[in-house]
């Protein structure tokens, strides 16, 4: 009996366990649910439209003025600032007149001088040629002389001393005469050699005078000054630079064009196509047209100048802009906004609820109708009313299941015509942390 009461209580125990054990309540088997994202989409619209190809340029003129000082002398006077527009003609700053002066009196004496002395040769000559006929009359009459005292000799009637005399005076004659004729002769050079220097006074006057013009600064043209380097009291020498300033109607805007579109505009420019672009200056816009290439190009492309079709005055030189060049109308292209590009190349469309991937082509941007810069892409996988997701998506991948915020007006722009302006803002449900990389990878795009 002692044995059998512990195995009964055993006995109970166990059974009491399994009867606990199968009244317990069972557990559910826990599932998986695949978490849905909430994302914007805006239908597909294929279009024709031209890309726009963003640059950035310079404004700077070929006609930079650098007035220099005619003459070393002194400022008087300095009539403009820097910034100033002048126009044609205008008084810039003045030279001290008596700095030039004093130079141009003396020269106009040297030019009387020598003009004093051309009108004396000229009567020297007259007189040399009157004289020559007197001198050849005494030529001859000492020549007979000598005959005359030669045939004395010969009949012994004349003396030895006559003779000789007769021939030193017929010899100095002679002298006389071919000094004369010599100097006569001489005539021409002299006068050329007066007339030479007279025509080199005149210069000299003529330059001197033209500095003394020159002291007078004015504007050749209308324009902007650029800098102003003098003050009154300043001395300045001959060649210094005065005043710096350019003409409006001379700006233009140098801007480099990135290598891999280089090829495509140099063919449009030798085929003499318009290019238009334009540029955003104080909030307006200032239209532009492409003139011609830079003469050299390098490994990163090719510089192109264009010139302003608007008011010149509203740019400076040196300004920097940013420059849409209008590139060819391509067709069968689709305007997304650039939160909607992954690395440049890819985007999402929902098909079944599903994202899937797309690769596209970019080809560059172009100002949306709501003011929005938006990015030209173009797919053959693309096809109109297909939803393409705006929402930037940081843990974007093929297959993630999404749900459309607002599936029923989105449904009704499916529907309807799309509106390619798209939609500004949205729900940024999960896609928060992601619109900058967005931001980034459409910069990427639009800088090549």
């Amino acid at each position: 009996m002692k044995f059998i009461l512990p195995v009964l209580i055993l006995a109970v125990g166990f059974g009491l366990f399994r009867l606990l054990l199968a009244s317990k309540p069972e557990k559910a088997t826990p599932s998986v649910q695949e978490r849905v994202w909430r994302v914007e989409v805006e239908p597909v619209e294929l279009i024709r439209a031209a890309p726009q190809l963003e640059l950035y340029g310079r404004v700077e003129t070929p006609d930079l003025l650098r007035a220099t000082a005619s003459a070393s002398a002194w400022v008087t006077e300095v009539l403009v600032r820097d910034g100033d527009r002048v126009a044609e003609g205008e008084v810039l700053l003045r030279l001290d007149e008596r700095d030039f002066r004093p130079r141009i009196a003396q020269v106009e004496a040297e030019i009387a001088d020598l003009q004093a002395q051309i009108a004396s040769e000229k009567n020297r000559v007259e007189t040399d040629r009157l004289g020559l006929e007197q001198e050849q009359r005494l030529l001859q009459l000492a020549q007979d002389a000598v005959q005359r005292q030669q045939r004395l000799k010969t009949q012994q009637v004349g003396a030895e001393q006559a003779l000789d005399d007769a021939k030193r005076i017929e010899a100095q004659q002679q002298l006389t005469v071919s000094s004369r004729q010599m100097s006569i002769a001489d005539h021409p050079s002299r006068l050329r050699g007066l007339e030479a220097r007279l025509a080199s006074a005149k210069a000299r006057l003529a330059e001197l005078r033209l500095e003394f013009e020159r002291a007078t600064l004015r504007a050749p043209y209308a324009g902007i000054i650029t800098e102003v380097a003098v003050t009154e009291g300043d001395q300045v020498t001959r060649g210094e630079v005065l005043v710096r300033l350019y003409a409006l109607d001379s700006l233009e805007v140098r801007a480099r064009v990135p290598a891999p579109y280089q090829d495509e505009l140099i063919a449009m420019a030798a085929q003499d196509l318009p290019l238009s672009a334009s540029a955003i200056v104080g909030g307006e816009s200032l239209t532009l047209h492409f003139d011609r290439l830079a003469g050299e190009a390098d490994p990163s492309g090719v510089d192109a100048l264009f010139k302003l079709d608007g008011d010149p005055s509203r740019v400076r030189l040196g300004q920097l802009l940013t420059v849409s060049l209008e590139r060819p109308t391509r067709n069968a292209v689709v305007e997304v906004p650039f939160r909607a590009v992954y690395g440049g190349g890819r985007l999402y469309v929902v098909k079944e609820g599903r994202m899937q991937g797309l690769d596209v082509e970019s080809l560059g941007t172009r100002m949306g109708d709501d003011g929005e810069e938006r990015l030209l892409v173009r797919s053959d996988q693309l096809e109109a009313g297909d939803a393409l997701v705006t929402t930037h998506m940081p843990n974007a991948i093929e297959g993630l299941r999404v749900e459309i915020v607002d599936a029923e007006a989105a449904d009704d722009r499916m529907l309807a015509k799309p509106d390619v302006a798209g939609t500004g803002t949205g729900t940024n449900t999960g896609a928060g942390a992601g619109a900058g990389t967005g931001t980034s990878a459409g910069t990427t795009e639009r800088r090549p």
